[in-house]
């Protein structure tokens, strides 16, 4: 081992013991070097054999990003991101920039960050295209999805994404947390296809699967 990778190592370590890492699906402390989810999580986090969403929501992995999003549980997102960087690389084929759903400005206030956003930049990062937080805004501060029958979903985010136009980077990855319905995506995907994009090719970390054609 290098002097680099040695002082590397220590200075994961000296970290491990000041904030362990913990399993986002049980939130119990991980055996030191380890990372993801535990051994009694791990096999409950279902990967989805095909379709716009990498795992099933459900399980361990919807307490992690349930802990994300509203508990500021930002110590897991390195465990979340991993999930989905070789099924995205897969499945984006070939895309000039990487644009997550976006929060209302009302709500980002009140979250401090867009998990989603932060979720998506290893995967820009690996794709080795750029992540774009501003190409498209949220114009209405829609109730959650998840609180509305599927059949009101798509009336409530209908009209509630503006994009703007990009003309080199006209071939998008769009991302977002949780897929259910596919309401929000479709929305957002339509406003990027009005803006100019000329191929939009969506992605999720997780979703139901009943919701997944």
């Amino acid at each position: 081992m290098g002097a680099l990778m040695w002082w590397k190592a220590v200075a994961r370590g000296a970290l491990d013991l000041l904030a362990p890492h913990r399993c986002p699906g049980c939130d119990e402390v991980l055996d030191w070097g380890e990372l993801g989810f535990c051994g009694a999580c791990a096999p409950l986090v279902e990967r989805l054999p095909h379709g716009p969403a990498a795992y099933s929501f459900g399980g361990p992995l919807a307490e992690g990003i349930r802990g994300l999003k509203f508990h500021g549980r930002v110590d897991y997102l390195e465990a979340l991101s991993a999930l989905w960087l070789e099924t995205a690389a897969r499945h984006a084929g070939h895309v000039d920039v990487v644009v997550p759903i976006p929060l209302h400005a009302r709500r980002m206030r009140t979250r401090g960050f867009n998990q989603t956003e932060l979720l998506a930049a290893p995967i820009a990062k690996s794709l080795g295209v750029p992540l774009d937080a501003t190409r498209m805004r949220r114009t209405r501060d829609t109730p959650p999805q998840a609180n509305l029958r599927q059949v009101d979903r798509d009336g409530n985010v209908r009209g509630a994404f503006v994009a703007e136009r990009d003309g080199a980077r006209r071939r998008v990855l769009l991302v977002d947390d949780v897929r259910t319905t596919g309401a929000t995506l479709r929305a957002a995907s339509g406003a990027l296809y009005r803006a100019g994009a000329s191929n939009v090719r969506i992605f999720a970390l997780a979703g139901v699967p009943d919701g997944i054609p």
